[in-house]
């Protein structure tokens, strides 16, 4: 039976999938320890399907291990789709997928719509992720910008500039010393769809609002926050990665990505240091690891609950994409970052207390 994969649009070359899990990738999952949550590697004979949709940043973790899966169960169709986060818990919730990658927690109202519909879920982290913040590779403007800049430079107050210059008021009045060029500004990012808009907006764009406090800048509940309309919004990264590279007339340009998209395509984009206001850092695999990076996250899968009693090819793919080894492989061709031992353990323990 064959499986169905829609990759995300990684640049050419960047995505390396694991060939050699067909059998070091099966070897790796297998664990002495239960004790620690460590799985076996998956059983040949499985048959049936699975449905995973939702984040286009933890879309090519969840497509490295279904190829180390399918290596060795290849009677299991599984669909891996990326439309974003929202959009996967959207049909998660509705009872359509077996799996929603995701790279924000799910909200109240999304988990609402879940028990409403009956849907009981397993929450799982699996890897960490820096949301880098990114202009052209050519650049050479600024190297770090405080969330007093971005808020001025694409937050909901930032509506009709086309020059960095235009937020230097802005930024300014919000306690920032970053002198911005006078050089036009050119915005490239993820949609409302995304979890990486989610977490960038709840990060660092809500907690500047709701200090100024102006109704027009919150929610109709004056609890949350946006960006700008006016920016170049996608649900592909890659899209995101081409309209930040710029052009030799435009490379005065912004954008946010999740880290592997940027360490993937570093001869066009680069990554600018955050300061949170502990000092500019930038995101690095140690600073994403150690939080120290200030956008750093979890990513996550949810798991239907009834559906992992129910088909035994779907627990069986969990069991393998937590299983011992698995997700360190996969991290070497998809630059994301590893959870603690802790917290792999603390994820298997919940799989497996299901």
């Amino acid at each position: 039976m064959s499986q169905t994969t829609r990759r995300p649009a990684f640049a050419a070359g960047s995505l390396i999938l694991l060939a050699t899990m067909a059998t070091g990738g099966a070897a790796l999952a297998q664990s002495p320890d239960a004790s620690m949550g460590a799985m076996t590697s998956p059983q040949a004979g499985l048959n049936g399907s699975i449905t995973i949709s939702g984040s286009s940043t933890v879309q090519p973790i969840t497509t490295a291990v279904q190829e180390g899966f399918n290596a060795a169960s290849p009677g299991v169709a599984i669909t891996v789709d990326g439309p974003g986060t929202g959009d996967g818990f959207a049909l998660f919730c509705a009872g359509e997928l077996d799996i929603a990658d995701a790279s924000r927690a799910i909200k109240d109202s999304e988990a609402e719509t879940c028990g409403t519909n009956g849907v009981e879920y397993i929450e799982l982290k699996v890897a960490l992720d820096g949301l880098s913040v990114i202009t052209s590779a050519a650049d050479t403007a600024l190297t770090c910008l405080t969330f007093a800049d971005i808020y001025a430079l694409v937050g909901p107050e930032s509506t009709g500039f086309a020059n960095w210059s235009d937020a230097q008021a802005l930024t300014t009045e919000l306690g920032s010393t970053t002198v911005l060029p006078d050089a036009p500004l050119t915005v490239t990012g993820p949609g409302e769809e995304s979890g990486t808009y989610d977490f960038f907006v709840e990060k660092v764009i809500t907690p500047i609002a709701l200090e100024r406090g102006k109704p027009e800048i919150l929610d109709e509940d004056g609890k949350a926050s946006f960006t700008r309309p006016d920016y170049q919004a996608s649900a592909n990264d890659l899209t995101i990665v081409e309209g930040v590279t710029g052009t030799a007339d435009n490379t005065t340009t912004l954008g946010w990505v999740g880290f592997a998209f940027v360490e993937e395509n570093l001869s066009a984009i680069k990554p600018l240091a955050v300061d949170g206001g502990k000092g500019c850092v930038a995101p690095s695999y140690d600073t994403i690891s150690d939080g120290t990076y200030p956008i750093s996250r979890p990513l996550f899968i949810y798991v239907n609950k009834a559906n992992a009693a129910a088909k035994p090819e779907l627990a069986a793919f969990v069991d393998y994409y937590l299983g011992e080894g698995v997700i360190d492989s996969v991290l070497q061709t998809v630059p994301y970052v590893a959870l603690s031992t802790d917290d792999l353990d603390a994820a298997r323990a919940t799989w497996a207390a299901r």
